[in-house]
This record gives structure tokens, C-alpha cells and sequence, in this order.
């Protein structure tokens, strides 16, 4: 990915770590953001590991195949830091590092993060924990937090979502697919009995550089009729079809629930 500001890579982020809380994540927005632009310096590698999780003696799952890249890095041993090598485990997207490292935090290790109610508690827990060997892990955190305004993001994934399917609509009881484009949470899509996934049409499709437009009754995208579902005022369209229209390919990944789409 090119080079983007600190400030861009947050704004970047953002909607894939609102969504990881609003499916009961245990770290707050304003944590997890911190801790990815600390531990990355504000690059998304195309490993797509944001938190420094290393291989280990861990399983694979559903979120992490058992991929890995070797990398220098450093860890604090005896009161100094040393330079090391290490393998990091590699994820097919951001969503699937945050997934994984969820999992991660359900071990009894990390107890103690879990309990934690707020940005610093949960920052001193990491630390304490032993999630990294720094021990100005917790200051580090907690600063970059400050710094950016970052509890903004905390309050907005504890509000209702605008982007939610309207109650008593055809899509209230679906269940979320996200939908996931160059690594990140572009939509939540709804999977309807019979596995079709349904999105918004308008901010996907405008969000992808397509042209979208309504007859009355249907979406277009780029001039091509879709079958439409209209929800209240959003217009939802069936995932492949809108891919197609734009000439992408569509990914199901049934163990996570995910849609991929990609050239």
C-alpha cells in the first residue's frame, strides 16, 4: 500500500475496528487503533499484521491459515532493548488479524484486558499481561490515544449504527457478512436464507468507483440493471452481481463469513 498519513491510516481503519467492536470485541476502538498505528507506524503491510501477534505455538483457524513472515523486531531483555528475528503470523486482511487476535485475548492470559472497562485500564492490562515486553507499552498507548482524539471512535461503535437494516425490514434478521476490499471493511452485507449476500448498492458501489443510479424501482451500476431489494430509502443489490457490473471478482469465505472482492 502507498504511503499514507497517520491521520489517513486511522481514518482507514476506523470502520473495520468499529465493526470488530459491534460484534463483541473486547478491545475499545480507541485501544485497538492506538496499538496498530504503535506497532506498525502507521503502514499497512500487505501481511495485514497490525499487532506484532507472532507465530508462536498457536493453532491455525479459521481467521489465521498458518501463514508467516520472518521480520526484524526488537524486545526489551534485562533493562535493554534487542534487535531479533522473528516470525509474525500473515493474514488475508485486517478483519482476519483482528479476528485472530481476539481469539487470542479469550485465553485465560489475557482475563484481565477482558475486565477492563476503559481506553487506560485496558492499555495497562495489555501491558501487564504480557502482550510486548516494552514497559512504556501502557504510556505509549495511552499517549497516541490522546494524541489523536481516539475515544471519538469508542463512542461512535457504542452508538446505533446508521448503516443497519431498518427494523421490520427484509434484512433485520440477516446475519452480517462484511465485506472486505484491499484488506479493510469496505460494507456489511446481509446474508439471506439460500446464501445470497445482499449490499448496499450506493455506498458500495460509489465507494468502489462505480455509477450508481434508480429507475424507480431498481438499481443500476454503471448502466446495468440489478434486482433490487429496497429497504426503507437504501437499495440493496445482491454482492456478485454488483461485483460483476464492476468488473471484480467476489471471494465467500464460508468459516468467517466474509466476502472478499478484488480485480
Amino acid at each position: 500500500m502507498a504511503p499514507i498519513t497517520r491521520k489517513q491510516f486511522i481514518e482507514a481503519l476506523a470502520p473495520t475496528v468499529i465493526q470488530l467492536r459491534r460484534e463483541g470485541g473486547v478491545l475499545l476502538p480507541s485501544v485497538r487503533l492506538a496499538q496498530c498505528l504503535l506497532e506498525t507506524g502507521g503502514m499497512i503491510h500487505p501481511w495485514y499484521n497490525l499487532g506484532g501477534i507472532k507465530v508462536g505455538g498457536g493453532k491455525p483457524n479459521a481467521y489465521w491459515q498458518g501463514q508467516a513472515v520472518v521480520k526484524g523486531t526488537w524486545e526489551y531483555v534485562d533493562g535493554r532493548n534487542v534487535d531479533v528475528k522473528a516470525a509474525f503470523r500473515a493474514y488475508n486482511s485486517v478483519y482476519h488479524y483482528m479476528k485472530d487476535q481476539e481469539l487470542l485475548l479469550a485465553t485465560p492470559r489475557y482475563s484481565r484486558v477482558r475486565s477492563a472497562a476503559t481506553p487506560e485500564l485496558q492499555a495497562q492490562m495489555l501491558r501487564e499481561c504480557g502482550y510486548a515486553t516494552d514497559p512504556a507499552y501502557e504510556r505509549k498507548l495511552t499517549a497516541i490515544i490522546q494524541q489523536y482524539g481516539l475515544r471519538s471512535y469508542d463512542a461512535a461503535s457504542a452508538a446505533s449504527d446508521p448503516a443497519a437494516p431498518s427494523e421490520g425490514g427484509a434484512f433485520q434478521k440477516s446475519p452480517a457478512a462484511p465485506i472486505l476490499v484491499n484488506g479493510l471493511v469496505a460494507a456489511i452485507g446481509r446474508k439471506q436464507p439460500g446464501g445470497t449476500v445482499w449490499v448496499p448498492a450506493r455506498s458500495l458501489g460509489e465507494s468502489l468507483g462505480g455509477e450508481v443510479g434508480w429507475t424507480g424501482t431498481q438499481v443500476t451500476i454503471n448502466g446495468k440493471t440489478i434486482e433490487t431489494v429496497l429497504d426503507v430509502r437504501t437499495g440493496y443489490v445482491p454482492v456478485r452481481e454488483l461485483a460483476a457490473a464492476l468488473g471484480l471478482q467476489t471471494i465467500w469465505e464460508q468459516s468467517t463469513g466474509t466476502v472478499t472482492l478484488k480485480k
